[in-house]
């Protein structure tokens, strides 16, 4: 089984919570018994989660060595220039080594998405701009790390697709089965 689910921000992507408070988790949202993330996503990011009771499944979906393509809409702090979208485009050095090249293109409109509880702060003052990035490895908070090396802070990071799977019209919390 391999579902879809869209991750609401500030969710867990596990079932339990050892936590004081205890933080939302994926056992609120009505998923089938049995399945786990194939994956991860941070706890303030948003969108496509994959869960499966099939571990070959999430290894494929998961080991680096398959760089199962990852696909973002960041909403990011500052207006892109060119150096820093090709910076991303060949790969930025992080504290942890190099990044592979990421797919990258400037949404000149901001994509159709739900609002968010809390909203991401307004400055009137400081302008904001969304990118697609897109990723073929999955270092920890690497979107937000990448961002911030090239002077684009992340305000707001929404995973639109994993592979050939795409959240396409999930709303936040809602999942689906697929094929």
């Amino acid at each position: 089984m391999l579902l879809a689910f869209n991750k609401p921000f500030n969710v867990l992507c596990q079932f339990t919570d050892r936590s004081t408070p205890p933080r939302r988790t994926l056992a609120q949202f009505g998923l089938p018994k049995g399945v786990y993330a194939a994956g991860r996503l941070d706890y303030d990011s948003e969108g496509l989660l994959l869960l499966t009771d099939d571990g070959a499944l999430a290894h494929r979906l998961t080991d680096p060595r398959h760089k199962e393509a990852k696909t973002y809409w960041v909403q990011v702090e500052g207006t892109p220039e060119q150096a820093q979208l090709q910076a991303l485009r060949q790969g930025v050095v992080l504290n942890d080594g190099p990044t592979l090249p990421a797919g990258v293109e400037w949404l000149r409109e901001a994509p159709r998405l739900w609002p968010r509880d809390p909203p991401v702060r307004f400055r009137k003052t400081v302008p904001d701009a969304w990118l697609a990035l897109t990723l073929r490895e999955g270092r920890n908070r690497q979107v937000r790390r990448m961002t911030a090396a090239v002077g684009l802070p992340t305000l707001r990071l929404v995973r639109v697709a994993v592979g050939r799977h795409a959240l396409a019209g999930l709303a936040p919390g809602q999942w689906r089965q697929l094929g």
